[in-house]
């Protein structure tokens, strides 16, 4: 009978760890929903300081601040999208050898990870502050919300080591399981950005700046206690110097799978920012509207998005322990409960639209605009959903290029020329129209993809498990 080594025997214990869960065992349904629902209400609670933020603009510094915040924001993701899209490809190298069991190397991909991160956070930093300029100039934001923008745009984008930190620390716990970690140093952030909105704003009167420094303040609080409690509790994770490496080989692995969704995140950056450009032919109310609009969108769509990236994390364990049978419940698991929460968000919207904008800003257009936006979109949301738990399963497995290539066509083939097109036609509907249609050829694409099954394959580990049959 052969006796396993020490060594193999410490490789193949499990972590005893209450945060961390074991994805590969359990029922499929209670995992995902389980694992998810700290991710929604982490991500609640990020849309939470996004909207105090907007409310604080809206009502207090009026639609021309608002508008440089929404003309702000596609830049700031543009220019930030390539970076996570790699971070996000090392968190499913870690979820797949953490479900293989490959501890050494879950360890090891951490630290390389965070080492990127930061240097990539200081070129983004630089690259964003000495362009500002040039950057909105491009963009033909009208005269009087110009200067508000880039104030904003420089102020944010001075907080980018800790922006970049903080998500890496989330990604890579989330691929160990860990998704309720992040959410306490969300709630610290949340709390924190509101608090310092409040003060900076309304009681030093510090106007778009206030509001701009509040974020970067509420992101640099969680990353440093998220650095210490991480460097002096957790065994795979350490920000001291002497303790990390950068390990090529692993690079490689996440920038394989990386890359396509970094290329991925960036092409939907830039197919915002070619929609902002629409938007801004026409005058500060459209902008306004885009902006209140866009943010209650987001907080609607959350969601879908937290289920599948609980499912990503599922879909790398299980597929690095060999446990494919399980990924097929998974996925239909996620889809009813994504099915679920679209109607409902959809009957919400429908019902409370105008009043939900109305709370943002008062002005008669911004409301009108805003509310044609919710109504529009929300019809689409379980297409979008759909789509999206779709590509939970597949960046999961490690296939990114698939994701990345349906953004592509979804946006720059069909959304961005459909709101060319429609909006001399229709007005500002037309943009609005543009944003479903594109969702619907986008998850039309992924399906027939899944259906296929290749993304079987690509697991980058793989312990084999006799007893299991493989679809």
């Amino acid at each position: 009978m052969h006796i396993p080594s020490f060594k193999q025997q410490r490789r193949d214990r499990p972590i005893e760890s209450p945060a961390m869960k074991d994805l590969t065992q359990g029922h499929e349904g209670r995992l995902i929903i389980k694992f998810a629902l700290p991710l929604v209400v982490g991500n609640m609670l990020q849309q939470t300081y996004n909207i105090v933020d907007s409310i604080i603009v809206g009502r207090v510094l009026g639609k021309e601040a608002i508008a440089a915040v929404g003309a702000s924001f596609p830049v700031i993701y543009t220019l930030i999208a390539f970076t996570i899209g790699i971070g996000s490809g090392a968190s499913v190298v870690v979820s797949q050898y953490f479900g293989a069991r490959e501890y050494e190397k879950v360890k090891r991909a951490t630290s390389t990870i965070f080492i990127f991160l930061f240097f990539a956070s200081i070129i983004v930093t630089l690259v964003s502050i000495l362009f500002s300029r040039q950057i909105f100039e491009m963009l033909n934001i009208e005269s009087h919300v110009s200067p508000l923008a880039i104030k904003y745009f420089n102020i944010y984008m001075s907080g980018m080591v800790a922006f970049f930190g903080f998500n890496g620390i989330s990604s890579v716990l989330r691929g160990m399981g860990d998704s309720m970690t992040p959410l306490w140093f969300m709630l610290i952030a949340t709390v924190s950005n509101i608090l310092l909105d409040l003060l900076f704003v309304l009681v030093f009167n510090w106007g778009i700046e206030g509001v701009a420094w509040a974020t970067v303040i509420a992101h640099v609080i969680p990353f440093i206690l998220g650095a210490i409690y991480l460097t002096r509790r957790h065994q795979f994770i350490s920000f001291h110097p002497r303790k990390m490496c950068f390990d090529r080989s692993l690079f490689k692995q996440s920038m394989r799978i990386g890359l396509p969704t970094g290329f991925q995140q960036t092409f939907v950056a830039f197919g915002m920012t070619a929609l902002l450009r629409i938007v801004t032919n026409f005058d500060t109310s459209v902008l306004a509207a885009y902006t209140i609009a866009g943010r209650i969108d987001s907080l609607a769509g959350m969601p879908a998005l937290n289920l599948s990236s609980a499912l990503s994390s599922f879909v790398g364990q299980n597929l690095g322990a060999g446990r494919i049978d399980r990924i097929k419940k998974g996925f239909w698991a996620s889809l009813y409960m994504s099915w679920g929460i679209s109607l409902l968000v959809m009957t919400v919207v429908f019902i409370w639209g105008e009043h939900l904008i109305a709370a943002f800003n008062r002005d008669p257009m911004v409301i009108k605009y805003g509310t044609d936006y919710l109504h529009i979109i929300s019809s689409f949301y379980i297409i979008y959903s759909s789509m999206f738990i779709t590509h939970g399963v597949l960046r999961g497995a490690g296939d990114t290029i698939v994701p990345m290539f349906v953004s592509l066509i979804s946006l720059w083939i069909v959304r961005i020329p459909l709101a060319l097109y429609l909006s001399p036609i229709m007005g500002v509907d037309g943009i609005w129209w543009s944003i479903p249609i594109g969702w619907t050829i986008g998850y039309v694409l992924t399906q027939l993809y899944y259906l296929s099954g290749r993304w079987k394959r690509k697991a980058i580990t793989r312990k084999q498990q006799p007893n299991v049959i493989q679809e």
